[in-house]
């Protein structure tokens, strides 16, 4: 171990579930460049099922309650750590206070320009410029590769192929019932999003799968999370017998399922970027936010953009709601988006 690599390191990204994936590749080379040290990642609850599957971190501490009592119990396991080092990976004020109150000898974040919330840089102790307009993949990356004392940049020109997320493999219950239905190769279609604003309709989703079914002959598993559950039936009852309802899951059946996947068909949402993790083919649709910054990063994958568009970006619910830029996209345009995307197989 270099005499200058942290012994001790903590990551502070506490949600969401796509960020989390997104910040993965860069805890991933920073594995590769301190082998010895222990790394550690302090997350929201509703999120710590998903770290429970990265093999390469050394502790994963999870938030306390949202009030006084919980913020202090998780700052006292924080210090109790004595961390070298601790890395803002999220730029919001929340997040630094966070890293700040950890104690850890050097605090670091991204600069001003790519901070969501520029108040934050006031808890680092320094900040690291990483440049603007780009995936927030290849905004992690830089901060780590500057963080590397001997020299190396992890990271820097990496092919979306040799990018690490490492997610181990587990039993699941949810595709094992899906096999015992005698689902074979299937697509998976994933309407929901916290966002109203990022759901396509769902006679729309219906659409896709029957011409799923007539090019390629796979069925398409919908899946659902809390609330969603009638959007997913609604899909699978208008899909003359082309998709069926996916079991309940877990985050780990969503790894699994977004594995043995043929295709993956998604709005912007953690699902989505799940699936790019495991390396199936995407066909992601984006509204009110931009593929530039959220989307797949395999060029292989085809994101359809109403962004340019849209006047409410990174907005709930649509401004607009007379023009609403995602119901703007067709079955049509999404089914061949699919067929570019599997390069015309059937």
């Amino acid at each position: 171990m270099n005499p200058s690599d942290p012994a001790r390191v903590l990551v502070v990204r506490l949600g969401s579930l796509g960020d989390l994936i997104h910040a993965l590749p860069a805890v991933a080379a920073l594995r590769a460049s301190w082998p010895r040290a222990e790394i550690d990642w302090v997350v929201e609850r509703p999120h710590a099922e998903l770290l429970a599957l990265v093999p390469l971190l050394s502790r994963v501490i999870v938030m306390g309650e949202r009030n006084v009592g919980g913020w202090m119990s998780t700052v006292r396991t924080l210090r109790a750590r004595h961390y070298d080092m601790a890395i803002d990976l999220q730029g919001l004020v929340k997040s630094a206070v966070i890293a700040r109150l950890s104690r850890a000898r050097r605090v670091v974040g991204f600069d001003r320009a790519a901070l969501r919330e520029p108040a934050a840089r006031f808890f680092y102790t320094e900040t690291v410029q990483v440049g603007e307009g780009r995936h927030v993949i290849d905004k992690n990356l830089a901060l780590a590769a500057s963080l590397v004392a001997s020299g190396e940049r992890p990271g820097t020109a990496l092919r979306p192929s040799e990018l690490s997320f490492p997610l181990r493999r587990t039993d699941s219950p949810a595709l094992d019932s899906l096999r015992a239905q005698g689902v074979g190769d299937f697509a998976v279609i994933n309407p929901g999003a916290a966002w109203p604003n990022k759901r396509w309709p769902p006679e729309k989703f219906a659409g896709v799968a029957r011409a799923i079914h007539a090019n390629h002959g796979w069925t398409s598993v919908v899946l659902w999370g809390p609330g969603e559950e009638s959007v997913a039936r609604a899909i699978v009852d208008q899909a003359s017998g082309t998709a069926v309802l996916a079991p309940e899951t877990t985050l780990a059946d969503l790894v699994a399922i977004a594995r043995a996947a043929r295709l993956f068909v998604s709005g912007d949402t953690g699902p989505l970027h799940i699936a790019g993790a495991t390396a199936t083919p995407i066909v992601a649709l984006f509204g009110p936010t931009t593929p530039t910054r959220n989307g797949p990063w395999d060029d292989r994958d085809v994101s359809i953009s109403r962004y340019e568009s849209c006047v409410c970006h990174y907005k709930r619910m649509c401004q607009r709601p007379g023009a609403w830029c995602l119901d703007a996209i067709t079955v049509d345009e999404v089914v061949s988006a699919v067929t570019r995307r599997l390069g015309g197989a059937s």
